[in-house]
Formats: C-alpha cells, structure tokens, sequence
C-alpha cells in the first residue's frame, strides 16, 4: 500500500508561481512512477505531469509545458511540480497518483494507469 500526501496548493494571481509537493511512504519511490493530474469542477480528471522512476523520462501536457516542471527526489520519498507563469485555467485540484506498473508516455497519461492516488490540494489563479 502507498500512501501519497500533496502540499503546497493555494491561491495565486495570474503569472505567479507555485510549488506542489507530493509525500510517499509505503514504498520505495524508485520503485513507482508517478504523475500529476489535475480536475476542474464539471470536467474530468486532466493529465499534468509524468515522472519514470528514476526521471529518465518526464512527460508534460501540452497545455503546461514550458511553464511547469515535474521532479522526484528518491531519497525523500517526494515528487514535486514547479508552477510558473499561472494562468486562470490552471484552477484545480491537483493530485498526486502513483503505479507501480511498468508504464511509459502517452499510457502514463491515462488516470486508469495509477493505483494510488493522494487526497489532493486546491489550486487557484486569480486573473
């Protein structure tokens, strides 16, 4: 079993930044890759990020890229999202999920790939 704890959400204006951290304990986290994914009140659950056990492959969407950047550091146990240059439309709750399936881009950016899923944290941009 793992357990997944994010931090870090909270309200910001248009062109900020945020950094959003995600806390595994249960396992070893070079044993599982993970990803971000983020939902909007009445839409479906959106892929964000994903990040191969050791990062040897990163995966953004299109619609974050350039501006957020996924990272894990192994030996904490946590993954992490940079946030920049926000926009309104990055509103959401973000979760933090993991696998520990064999997994790789574009499979990874299926929500139905992750096993285990954090509670979530709220983001929000004011424009």
């Amino acid at each position: 079993q793992v357990q997944l704890v994010e931090s870090g959400g909270g309200l910001v204006q248009t062109g900020g930044s945020l950094r959003l951290s995600c806390a595994a304990s249960g396992r070893t986290l070079s044993n599982l890759n993970m990803g971000w994914f983020r939902q909007a009140p009445g839409k479906e659950r959106e892929f964000v990020a994903f990040t191969s056990r050791f990062a040897e492959i990163t995966d953004h969407s299109d619609s974050v890229k350039g501006r957020f950047t996924i990272s894990r550091d192994n030996d904490k146990n946590t993954m992490d999202l940079q946030m920049n240059n926000m926009k309104p439309e990055d509103s959401a709750v973000y979760y933090c999920a993991a696998t520990i399936r064999t997994t790789t881009v574009p499979l990874a950016q299926r929500h139905t790939q992750y096993e285990w899923w954090g509670q979530g944290t709220q983001v929000t941009v004011s424009s």
